[in-house]
């Protein structure tokens, strides 16, 4: 690296890359409550789990933690699918709670190997609570900038925010590289701001990759083989 470059940096999406990688929130919680035997398909799943989602953002205090950020979102989920079983909806909260702590602690080395190496940034469509969120996973202190949507007023793919991100770890779009698990949001919005961007992506399928020579990885561990 030559002297006076700024250090590259590496910036992150949060939900489905860090927290389950490849998998997001959406796909997990339809998942969980199938399991739990809720009737429900994926077509009737998605508009509901929409509507809560998009009803916490910039609603909830920027303190409520993960736990809680999940409790109020599940609790929307199944007032709009009509359940009423209070126990089942705790149920289906606290295992998406505890899986996607798990994932945080088994990608928490791989980060904190990047983090020696790299400025790391996340960029996340969120609530407004996404630094306390980090707080409490334990990621924090790893990421330069914290880039969340409810905060800033703009949402992935729009540039802008991958913008943000870069001015606040201090690199240019050049010396950067986006790790999400959307294509439509992480890979096209890295893409028109200049940023070379990863695929993270679950299962055995192979997708094409968003922009020809683009990398697509199945976990956070194949990263160093790439940046």
């Amino acid at each position: 690296m030559n002297a006076g470059r700024p250090r590259a940096a590496v910036l992150f999406d949060f939900g489905g890359t860090l927290d389950a990688p490849g998998r997001p929130w959406k796909e997990r919680l339809f998942a969980l409550y199938r399991g739990e035997g809720v009737a429900v398909t994926g077509e009737e799943f998605d508009p509901v789990f929409y509507r809560a989602d998009d009803a916490l953002v910039g609603t909830i205090p920027a303190t409520l933690s993960f736990r809680d950020t999940v409790h109020r979102l599940v609790g929307g989920v199944s007032a709009g699918l009509g359940v009423t079983d209070d126990a089942l909806t705790a149920r289906v909260a606290t295992r998406f709670v505890d899986d996607a702590r798990d994932a945080v602690a088994a990608s928490t080395p791989v980060l904190s190997g990047l983090a020696r190496r790299y400025r790391l940034g996340l960029v996340s469509n969120f609530y407004g609570n996404l630094e306390n969120v980090c707080d409490d996973l334990g990621l924090r202190a790893l990421f330069g900038a914290i880039v969340d949507s409810a905060r800033v007023g703009c949402v992935k793919p729009d540039p802008r925010i991958f913008r943000r991100a870069l001015d606040e770890v201090g690199v240019g779009p050049g010396d950067a590289t986006f790790v999400g698990d959307s294509r439509p949001r992480d890979m096209v919005g890295a893409r028109d701001a200049g940023i070379r961007h990863i695929w993270l992506v679950a299962g055995p399928a192979q997708p094409a990759p968003c922009c020809p020579g683009d990398r697509v990885v199945r976990s956070l561990g194949e990263l160093g083989e790439w940046l």
